[in-house]
């Protein structure tokens, strides 16, 4: 069996040259995917502010269809 490379912030199926999502430096083994702990921590700010939002689909769906939806009442 040939022995896997073990390259700073790769691993099994992902190579040395991922990049940080927020500032595109290399990304840190210990603080994966991100390249720091500051990154991690502005990311982390940004999910608990809502600043990332899985649009609702029930707004794009037809009103009065008589289905499962919640009728308030």
């Amino acid at each position: 069996m040939k022995p896997v490379d073990k390259a700073p912030g790769g691993g099994p199926g992902q190579g040395p040259g991922r990049l940080c999502p927020l500032c595109g430096k290399t990304e840190a083994h210990d603080f994966r995917p991100f390249c720091s702990r500051r990154c991690a921590d502005i990311d982390l700010g940004r999910w608990l502010r809502g600043a990332y939002v899985v649009p609702d689909q029930s707004d794009t769906s037809e009103e009065g269809e008589g289905g499962a939806g919640f009728s308030g009442e």
